[in-house]
């Protein structure tokens, strides 16, 4: 049951986060928002380290790879992200994101020596299949529209995909940290931190204006981010990982997309097509497949059989 209510936990806050980022679009720079976002989870999570006693005395060296790890998975990713959601909708932009599973694999491969399945190859191609079904009524439409707004929808998916990028190599950093022994959430704590200055160096170098909106609904949003999305869901998730595995616990990254698919029907009116559907299915099976869990694709298509021919 624990292990349940972790799991729903991070699932439906991640979910939930693509359409909550929408209401930090606006008046103020997203660099700037995402700057603020991770100063507050950065400054929770520092005096939770504090006091459970969790820092420790790191080399300088890891300092520098903590420092790369929150720029890429705190920082220019978020950037990009929330950038991003300008152009698209929050849940192709959630969906998209799921891409990171191949980039993972292809980043340890190049960077860490880790071999790639005949299965991870087979995944890709047909999750990007999906990809293209998935977004095929967006992009017509938007070409149908005029190029400038076919441009802009182009625009939004390479940098959700840029993202997706920088999350990777992020996740790749931090494999290296707890593969020395470094404590996840000491880890997040320090490159949170050192994401919270890039961004504001960031700002200051780009002569961004640093503006505040007062709205409730930025407000909220901004602390549900901060709070839920970047400190409770990461540790609900991490708990899970230790408790079942990261195998297990990776079934979160197929379910998420789901949730905001949903709230994006609710909110922003996402419109459903036989593509939507289609789409959303070939992702699914593909980050199965990739994920070395094929066998549970027969599963679901024995389930799906039976229940068409009940």
């Amino acid at each position: 049951m624990k292990n349940a209510i972790l799991f729903i936990l991070a699932v439906m806050i991640w979910g939930s986060t693509w359409l909550v980022i929408t209401y930090q679009l606006g008046t103020v720079h997203p660099l700037v928002s995402v700057a603020y976002r991770f100063a507050i989870a950065s400054i929770i999570l520092l005096g939770y380290c504090y006091w459970k006693k969790l820092f420790q005395p790191l080399p300088l060296k890891t300092h520098g790879f903590l420092t790369l790890q929150g720029i890429c998975l705190f920082g220019l990713n978020y950037w990009a992200v929330y950038t991003g959601e300008h152009y698209i909708t929050s849940a192709l932009a959630a969906v998209l994101s799921t891409v990171i599973i191949y980039f993972n694999i292809l980043f340890g491969w190049l960077l860490l020596n880790k071999s790639i399945s005949k299965e991870v190859v087979m995944g890709a191609l047909v999750g990007i299949g999906g990809v293209v079904l998935l977004f095929m009524p967006e992009l017509t439409q938007s070409e149908l529209s005029n190029e400038t707004v076919a441009a802009t929808t182009w625009l939004g998916i390479f940098l959700v995909l840029g993202g997706s990028v920088l999350a990777s190599l992020g996740n790749i950093t931090s494999a290296y940290t707890q593969s020395i022994k470094v404590a996840v959430t000491h880890a997040n704590a320090l490159s949170m931190s050192y994401a919270t200055v890039f961004l504001f160096v960031m700002i200051l170098v780009l002569d961004i204006p640093i503006t505040f909106e007062t709205t409730p609904v930025y407000i909220a949003s901004l602390f549900y981010l901060a709070i839920f999305g970047s400190v409770i869901a990461f540790w609900a998730y991490l708990t899970l990982v230790g408790n079942i595995g990261a195998d297990k616990a990776g079934y979160a990254v197929l379910v998420y997309p789901a949730i905001a698919l949903i709230l994006s029907s609710w909110f922003e009116n996402y419109q459903w097509q036989w593509q939507s559907f289609a789409g959303l299915a070939f992702i699914v099976v593909g980050n199965l497949i990739a994920m070395n869990k094929w066998r549970h694709v027969n599963t679901l298509l024995r389930i799906a059989n039976t229940r068409i021919r009940g």
